[in-house]
């Protein structure tokens, strides 16, 4: 049997190996959403089913069990024929949502990795390209009815054949993007990732040797199960309800709501989505492995001291959603799945939990990464461009303090790109870049503020788009706390207003140069009744006027 300290230190190891990839993949990206905001993760899967062993703390959560899904399910298609088998250095790209992804421009990239002639295991991350090609740029089409409309899917294919590029293969996903001469960097970068993987992970192996790493995987699986388990056992046996609503699907102007029941038995929770909206007609969908990551991602936020492996997943069923929205099959639209949908499935289940966990679970956050896409022709360099632009939000306030002011999306890590970055690539200048002050909702631990932006394009013609949520209903307070700042969209076109019927969803927004954009991301949840707020941090919020007087009169209680 391994011997704890040799347990934890490969267990550290695989975790470094994980980090150094996705270190790797970010320096090397060409694209500020990968290179700046690190909107992309990078892992190491099982040779058998897939399941996750390690995945980098850099990377982001919602990746956490959709590379799972998709790795377990390249592993059946080769075995199956459906696939062709690897040889050493061959990489595989995949895309399709329905083979366990998420929305079309989060690329997979899967190599496997040879021991003694052998598959040891598999080597995967995930990269968000700015364009996979589709009606609009940057692939949010938030009117989107059918999938090939937000782009180009692409089934398992070996795109490095023994350690080249295919460059076949290649052609025909650049002639089905927009400013195809820029991916090169980011497949570089994302291939290299995975060859900094494979080099890290066999020194691990030199150093401690096959048997006792594999020994120490299986254990460190075992234990995070347990440990998932012990937590479990926080919670009360009971059953417990919540509901989340989606603001629209882009196409239908009605929200869709997720309807949870959690059932606690034991040591194990039961997630039924059942009672949930059906399949609709835009974007909005989610496919199951996205539905199932947003799970875990919400669990691990409440009990983050689990370690992340497959065994933290075991004790956390989920009921297939059949017949429900977040159970999304061909040829349905799944562009805001992973960034949005997923967002509202966590919060249902922080809703649910909440009144059971009061200490660890927190009111909710903005929800929303906030996507607008921009492309145009920029005619200074005579070159076509997609911009996209992600952003954040307030988090929730919790039992111990407020909320968090500008964080970052529930299922991520990603960060907005510097200002700098994006005008220097872009046409664009931005003139506003600040809190959106008074957004988090009134609790006896406000939550967080969101975050307001104002963009001119400067050159040339563009359309806008935008794919985003909580425009229709701000993040919800608990425990007596009071909902946050919806999410606000203006687009100021020769001066006049104009405002998304949808309020957060639209494409195709023709802009001329002095046109502007203007955003206003959501605050988060207030936690607990705003009457036992403690005076002090009240006077402390009007000293910083990050609220008027009159807001705290309203909201709060009398001016102290």
């Amino acid at each position: 049997m391994i011997d704890p300290i040799t347990l934890s230190v490969i267990q550290a190891g695989l975790q470094q190996v994980c980090d150094e990839m996705d270190l790797s993949f970010s320096r090397a990206a060409f694209s500020p959403v990968i290179a700046e905001a690190n909107d992309r993760s990078d892992g190491i899967y099982s040779a058998t089913d897939g399941s996750l062993i390690a995945q980098g703390a850099g990377g982001l959560p919602v990746f956490v069990g959709t590379m799972q899904y998709s790795t377990r399910t390249l592993i059946e298609m080769i075995a199956s024929g459906q696939v062709t088998a690897p040889q050493p250095d061959d990489i595989y790209i995949v895309n399709d949502p329905y083979l366990g992804g998420t929305h079309l421009m989060d690329v997979r990239f899967a190599r496997p990795f040879y021991r003694g002639g052998k598959i040891y295991c598999w080597l995967s991350n995930t990269g968000h390209w700015p364009d996979t090609g589709g009606s609009v740029p940057g692939g949010f089409s938030a009117s989107a009815t059918a999938v090939e409309q937000e782009g180009l899917r692409i089934p398992p294919v070996r795109l490095f054949k023994q350690g080249v590029l295919d460059t076949e293969i290649y052609a025909i996903i650049c002639s089905n993007i927009r400013v195809a001469d820029q991916r090169i960097g980011d497949v570089k970068a994302q291939a290299s990732a995975l060859k900094v993987g494979e080099e890290r992970l066999n020194e691990l192996l030199d150093r401690y040797g096959d048997a006792a790493v594999t020994e120490a995987i299986a254990e460190l699986r075992v234990r995070a199960a347990t440990q998932m388990r012990a937590r479990i056992t926080e919670i009360p046996d009971g059953t417990y309800h919540s509901k989340a609503y989606v603001d629209s699907d882009g196409v239908v102007n009605e929200p869709l709501v997720i309807d949870l029941t959690i059932t606690k038995a034991v040591d194990t929770l039961t997630f039924d989505f059942g009672k949930s909206s059906p399949p609709c007609m835009g974007p909005m969908n989610s496919v199951l492995a996205t539905t199932l990551s947003s799970v875990y991602l919400a669990m691990r936020h409440i009990f983050p001291e689990v370690p992340i492996s497959a065994g933290a997943f075991e004790p956390l069923i989920v009921i297939r959603p059949t017949g429900t929205f977040l159970d999304a099959h061909y040829p349905r639209p799944v562009s805001g799945c992973a960034a949005e949908v997923s967002q509202r499935i966590a919060e249902a289940v922080f809703a649910a939990l909440v009144t059971a966990l009061p200490d660890r679970v927190t009111a909710a956050p903005a929800g929303t990464s906030g996507n607008f896409a921009l492309g145009g022709f920029d005619p200074a360099r005579g070159r076509n461009f997609v911009m996209y632009q992600l952003s954040g939000g307030g988090y929730g306030g919790n039992a111990r303090h407020d909320g968090l002011t500008n964080g970052c999306s529930t299922i991520g890590i990603s960060k907005a790109p510097p200002v700098e970055i994006m005008e220097q690539q872009f046409p664009v200048l931005y003139h506003r870049y600040a809190l959106r002050e008074g957004s988090g909702g009134a609790g006896m631990h406000r939550g967080g503020f969101g975050l307001e932006y104002e963009l001119e394009l400067l050159r040339g013609d563009a359309k806008a788009s935008f794919v985003m949520d909580h425009g229709r209903f701000g993040p919800q307070g608990a425990n007596g706390g009071q909902d946050g700042a919806k999410n606000e969209v203006e687009v100021w076109r020769g001066g006049v207003k104009h405002v998304p019927e949808h309020l957060s969803k639209e494409q195709d927004i023709d802009l001329k140069p002095g046109d502007r954009v203007l955003v206003r991301t959501p605050g988060g949840g207030g936690y607990g009744d705003p009457a036992r707020r403690d005076p002090k941090l009240i006077a402390e919020d009007i000293r910083l006027e990050r609220y008027s007087p009159e807001h705290i009169q309203t909201h709060f209680g009398p001016k102290p």
